[in-house]
């Protein structure tokens, strides 16, 4: 039997260093695996790639910072995943209640100080 698919993302970064540093420290991020310049990371066992800022090659390069990707997370405690970021420097915004067709949803967000937005939320969607 095949393994499913697996969906990640790769984020765009001015300095791989420095992110995986801050990814580690405020959301708890495992480091997978390090090239210098390309990381693997890990949070709560979902992979997602970090890769240096590489003009000469158009998939590696983020104008003018500009990010065209928002990071869902779904967690057992958004509040507390949000508080963490924004203790580490992103820019957050509070999690609340929206009322969902499932019910309540409780999410909020950040952006990451490399301009990456995050929404946070519990785990009620994946339902």
């Amino acid at each position: 039997m095949s393994e499913p698919p697996v969906i990640s993302v790769m984020l765009i970064v001015p300095d791989a260093g420095a992110a995986v540093a801050w990814y580690r420290t405020a959301l708890g991020a495992t480091e997978l695996w390090n090239l210098g310049g390309v990381a693997g990371l890990s949070i709560g066992g979902a992979a997602f790639f970090l890769h240096q800022v590489n003009p000469a090659n158009p998939a590696e390069d983020s104008p003018d910072g500009v990010t065209h990707v928002r990071v869902e997370v779904f967690c057992d405690d958004p509040d507390g995943f949000v508080e963490r970021a924004v203790a580490a420097g992103a820019v957050g915004s509070a999690v609340v209640d929206h009322q969902m067709p499932w019910g309540t949803h409780r999410q909020g967000g950040f952006t990451d100080p490399f301009g990456h937005k995050w929404s946070v939320g519990d785990r009620s969607p994946l339902r």
